[in-house]
């Protein structure tokens, strides 16, 4: 019997993770197949029941269940209990018996995306982090374990950035984190800004002046589409290096179906891919 996996969200239809799982499957060799669950919102946790019980092993979690996710799960990894939620579920069948396991794969799959397929090194540069939700949570740790000079968060909600920087200030010792409000980004320059807020899927700006930007400083943009994304314009404008948040897709996807298999895919050929299909559906949305 072939190994059944999914990703559940709501909405779920733009995800591009069945394509991703499938492109890792005939790399590796391993024999699954990998679908899309629309979950209503207040039905996540018997739609999870419901593909588990018919034997399914795992499913990616996104937008708005992560934190279910985490909650749903018996045992979780330390990343994950770090986060607070949970992108990826494991059902171990065991003499009759289902254990469910959580991890969160988003922070380890964007330090790979800037560090190792960009080229842009977190350690001892100075990080100013756009925005405190889930998001944002999310990816803290794994940054933090690059032991940048300091991380800076920015938020709309002042108490949001706060409450997040207090939960992660002690976690690695000499990291300076910190809170910077909107008002007060003009007076600080920064080598890295990661833009964690959901203010591209509306196409709009985040908070943040252009003088924010260090000289050859590095913008990175979480979410990604067929064109750049209005902080990533700011940004190349005011001269920093832009990356969008494809390859973090990507990568993500590639640590979970590790967690799930034991397998760690190449990414480059999948990553490629994609961003030839979102050039090519740029230019044919242009036409």
């Amino acid at each position: 019997m072939t190994d059944r996996y999914a990703v559940v969200g709501n909405p779920i239809e733009h995800s591009k993770s069945p394509e991703i799982h499938a492109a890792f499957a005939r790399e590796t060799g391993q024999k699954i197949t990998y679908e899309k669950i629309l979950a209503p919102v207040e039905a996540f946790i018997s739609t999870v029941d419901a593909f588990r019980g018919g034997g399914g092993l795992g499913v990616n979690v996104t937008l708005p269940f992560k934190i279910q996710a985490y909650q749903y799960a018996a045992h979780r990894t330390p990343r994950a209990v770090l986060a607070g939620a949970a992108n990826t579920l494991r059902f171990e069948h065991t003499d009759g018996a289902v254990q469910v396991l959580a991890d969160n794969t988003d922070g380890v799959g964007l330090v790979r995306d800037i560090c190792i397929n960009l080229g842009h090194a977190l350690t001892d540069r100075r990080v100013l982090l756009l925005g405190a939700g889930g998001a944002a949570q999310s990816v803290m740790g794994a940054i933090l374990d690059e032991k940048p000079a300091s991380i800076s968060i920015s938020n709309r909600t002042a108490s949001r950035a706060h409450d997040l920087a207090g939960r992660f200030r002690l976690i690695v010792p000499g990291v300076k984190v910190d809170v910077v409000e909107n008002r007060q980004l003009i007076a600080h320059k920064y080598d890295v800004v990661i833009n964690a807020t959901a203010a591209s899927l509306n196409e709009s700006l985040p908070l943040i002046p252009a003088g924010a930007f260090a000289r050859e400083s590095f913008a990175y943009d979480m979410m990604y589409g067929r064109s750049a994304t209005p902080f990533l314009l700011l940004a190349a404008n005011a001269g920093a290096v832009t990356s969008d948040g494809l390859g973090m897709l990507v990568e993500q996807a590639a640590e979970a179906f590790f967690y799930w298999r034991g397998v760690r895919p190449t990414t480059a050929p999948v990553i490629a891919t994609m961003r030839k299909q979102l050039v090519a559906a740029n230019r044919a949305g242009a036409i």
